[in-house]
């Protein structure tokens, strides 16, 4: 059975995929747009070449795969790709990070560096006192 594509409908797929409003399309596409005639637009089963190129422009696909997209083909790729296997793939490598483990450990971490900074101070206050002593002595 051979099903003809709707590509005003296949245009506003992707458009609606790539959260594009009909608005922000007609635009886009130019002064004599608006959003009633892009969504006349997508109620065409049959879009003129120019318009379809300008509009696979704006979408960021080719006119092709605006003219050639089915539905039930990527729900066929779809369903033929997913098992429950992959589900249970990905529950056996569920992410095991505890935040708060992660925020207690940054805060040891900013600790420690503040000890060092304040040691590092010290050193610094002590090296400038004994320096003033040398030039306070040598006078």
């Amino acid at each position: 059975m051979n099903k003809s594509i709707h590509e005003g409908r296949n245009i506003k797929r992707f458009r609606e995929m790539l959260n594009i409003t009909q608005e922000a399309m007609a635009a886009d596409l130019g002064d004599d747009w608006t959003q009633k005639k892009i969504s006349l637009l997508e109620g065409k089963e049959k879009i003129e070449s120019d318009i379809l190129d300008q509009v696979a422009k704006i979408l960021k696909v080719s006119p092709e795969a605006i003219r050639n997209f089915s539905e039930e083909a990527a729900v066929n790729i779809i369903s033929n790709t997913f098992s429950d296997e992959s589900v249970a793939y990905a529950q056996y490598y569920k992410c095991t990070i505890n935040p708060f483990e992660k925020w207690v450990d940054a805060m040891e971490k900013n600790e420690q560096l503040y000890k060092e900074l304040l040691k590092s101070e010290r050193e610094k206050i002590e090296i400038l006192e004994r320096l003033l002593n040398e030039k306070k002595g040598g006078k």
